[in-house]
């Protein structure tokens, strides 16, 4: 897609269930289940869709994805299906991973940053090898020490290869990653959180990353049962929504399992409402 001077690009990197009550905090199922249809085990379809922002100064991959380290007995609880070749990720678009300038991860819980290292002669290197990898610092701190409740969402060997590589950049706060690109922490799914923000030309955008996963979470209080601060999430929404409706932002949903970008719109009734881009993603 054409985006000002930019080129984006969406690359589903895996689908795979969680269950529906988690990714719908206290909205009663018989609410959600009608925009998010969840099969026998209470699990509903999601997706791992990754944001490729092509800028003359350089690419930026916005998140990584689940990746291929999973045992058969995850993969079946998840339900998870990889869908394409971690070692060629950006195959379908004509690019190699070494073409990639720099990696933006919301946060590192395993769906986000799972694929940012693959395994080679039973050592975990970067992913993408000529890259930067840019989470907050407040995010890499709390996934060493996260209590009970946070910490099955974390894996360290999913990102303390990166340090290790010296790949990492750690930011504290919002930052500018290329010349309009930036990231902005939110909290709300985790103290800190970051969504990715890209303008052009006067056009803007948005990759919402756990804050808003999917469009069935556009209603600012349906909140994930995973977010931390799930009052924050709702708050920050309720803002960032409207900026975005009367802009008339581009968003981009990590986890939609249907067409994961458009815009969206505030009705008569003051209610947001989804406009998908005419484009089509395999399931």
């Amino acid at each position: 897609m054409q985006f000002g001077q930019f080129q984006l690009h969406i690359i589903r990197e895996c689908t795979f269930k969680l269950d529906g009550g988690a990714m719908f905090g206290v909205v009663p199922k018989p609410l959600w289940e009608k925009v998010s249809p969840a099969d026998d085990l209470n699990r509903v379809s999601l997706a791992c869709n990754l944001l490729l922002i092509e800028t003359p100064a350089g690419r930026v991959l916005v998140e990584t994805g689940m990746g291929n380290r999973w045992s058969e007995k995850e993969r079946e609880r998840y339900e998870l299906r990889s869908l394409l070749d971690h070692e060629r990720v950006l195959d379908s678009i004509g690019l190699s991973n070494s073409d990639v300038d720099a990696v933006v991860i919301s946060h590192l819980h395993f769906d986000h940053v799972g694929g940012a290292v693959i395994e080679q002669n039973g050592k975990l290197i970067p992913t993408f090898p000529r890259a930067k990898y840019y989470a907050q610092k407040g995010e890499w701190d709390f996934s060493f020490k996260a209590n009970a409740r946070a910490r099955a969402s974390y894996r360290a060997d999913d990102y303390r290869p990166l340090e290790e590589a010296g790949v990492l950049c750690l930011v504290d706060g919002d930052a500018e990653i290329l010349p309009g690109v930036s990231v902005k922490v939110t909290g709300g799914h985790t103290s800190h959180h970051q969504v990715v923000c890209f303008e052009s030309a006067g056009e803007k955008g948005i990759y919402f990353a756990d804050i808003i996963p999917t469009a069935s979470h556009l209603t600012p209080p349906w909140v994930m049962g995973y977010d931390h601060y799930p009052l924050a999430s709702c708050d920050y929404k309720s803002e960032c929504l409207a900026r975005a409706a009367n802009e008339n932002w581009l968003i981009v949903f990590d986890h939609e399992i249907a067409t994961p970008w458009g815009h969206v719109k505030m009705n008569q009734a003051g209610k947001f409402e989804w406009q998908a881009l005419n484009s089509e993603f395999g399931n």
